[in-house]
Parts: structure tokens; sequence; C-alpha cells
């Protein structure tokens, strides 16, 4: 459905292109603000051979991977196009690293759970397309945005291996989809914008636990972004 979404997304922004009378072309950079947002899961700790490990008592090794309130602070850069001026389209290009955290309570020993948090960063190559609004030097936009990693820093691959039987190699999708919506203003050839960004789908999926009683996991993101933005033409 994300898919569609977007798919039907560039047909309008194709159709909008034709019709605008005016165009402007320019670079933008700025800072992301991120948090991993995801529910708190029990996961059973898996062997190298795929099955559950065992306590010195027989007792299975289970541990809480909890959602964490730290926020990760990033960089974004890229192109931005705009067509039309009262309404307007805003197709962007953007190279962007976000990140966030989780918690890990070891409970290797069931009277001394050891906690440990997560660091995740990666770097995704954004296109936005919005949808705005513009009276004097203020605007409004919202729009579908897709994102395309492109690396990432391996914390949240280690992190989960351990509780996964099966392979992990599409644990972290291809591409998210998502929204951005927010405000900006423009003077003096310069463009400020304050955005929030939300995921539709998630960053990471993967089953934890035994095959016989996994348990879905499954990671999305939240941000604010601040750029300034120049306009060339």
């Amino acid at each position: 459905m994300h898919r569609v979404i977007f798919s039907v997304t560039i047909f309008i922004l194709a159709a909008t292109l034709t019709r605008a009378q005016k165009f402007t072309l320019g670079i933008k950079g700025g800072v992301n603000t991120s948090q991993l947002t995801m529910g708190d899961f029990v996961g059973t700790r898996m062997s190298p051979n795929g099955g559950s490990v065992l306590f010195v008592n027989g007792k299975t090794v289970r541990d809480n991977l909890q959602a964490s309130l730290n926020q990760k602070t990033g960089l974004v850069g890229g192109i931005f196009m705009r067509f039309g001026k009262h309404i307007f389209v805003q197709p962007e290009f953007l190279v962007s690293t976000k990140g966030g955290s989780f918690d890990i309570i070891r409970n290797d020993r069931p009277d001394t759970p050891v906690a440990e948090t997560i660091d995740v960063r990666y770097t995704s190559f954004d296109v936005p397309i919005l949808f705005g609004l513009k009276g004097g030097p203020f605007r409004i936009n919202a729009g579908p945005v897709a994102s395309f990693i492109v690396g990432n820093n391996e914390k949240l691959n280690d992190a989960l291996r351990t509780y996964t039987s099966g392979s992990f190699e599409n644990a972290i999708n291809k591409a998210t989809y998502g929204y951005q919506l927010g405000a900006g203003l423009d003077i003096l050839g310069f463009s400020i914008d304050v955005r929030r960004e939300g995921t539709f789908n998630n960053l990471s999926s993967a089953q934890i636990g035994p095959a016989n009683a996994p348990t879905q996991f499954g990671q999305k993101l939240n941000s604010w972004q601040v750029t300034l933005g120049l306009k060339l033409i």
C-alpha cells in the first residue's frame, strides 16, 4: 500500500509539473533529531545452531528489549526543487543520517539482570515529495517520503542476531515509506524549514525467539528536521 501511495504521488507530481509556471532550484542542509519507537519485547536468546540458550538450572534465557527515550542528532543535506507559486510541489533529494537507541535487559542470571543500551545510526537517501501552500514569505507543506538505507553501523544487526535463528539479511528494509509535514519561511533567497517526519512501515523487522513460538519485532522512526536552504534559481 505504501508503494502504491508513493506511485500515485509521482503521477500527481508529473501532472503538476506540466502546468507549473514558476520553478525554483536550491541546495539545503541542516540537522535531524530522531528517536526509535517500538513496543517492549521479550525474546528468547538463541544459540549459533538455532536452539534456545538454557541457564544452568535448565531454564531458558529470556531478555527484554525496550524502547529508549534517547534521541540522536544527525545531518541532512541535498537539493530541492519547487514548481508553482502559491500552490506548489516540492520534490527533494537528500542524504540523511538518523538513528536512535533501545535497551536490552539481559537476564543471564535471574537475580541480577544487566541493562545494555544499543545505539543505532544509519545513512539514508531520502526522496520527499511535498505539496504546499505559500502566502507571502510563509509556507506550509506535507507529503510522502521514501527512504533508501545505504549504510548502518551494524549495532542493530549485532544486537538482534542473538535472538533469531533465521537469516537476518532481510531484517533491515531496503526502503521505508513515511511522511513529512511542516512549515517554512522564505527570506532574501534563503529558505528555512521545520518538519516532522515519521515512518509507515518498519525500519527493521525480524522474528525473535524460537521457530515454534516466534515474536515479530519491528522498529519505526520519528524525527524532527531543521534545514536552511539557498535558492540558486
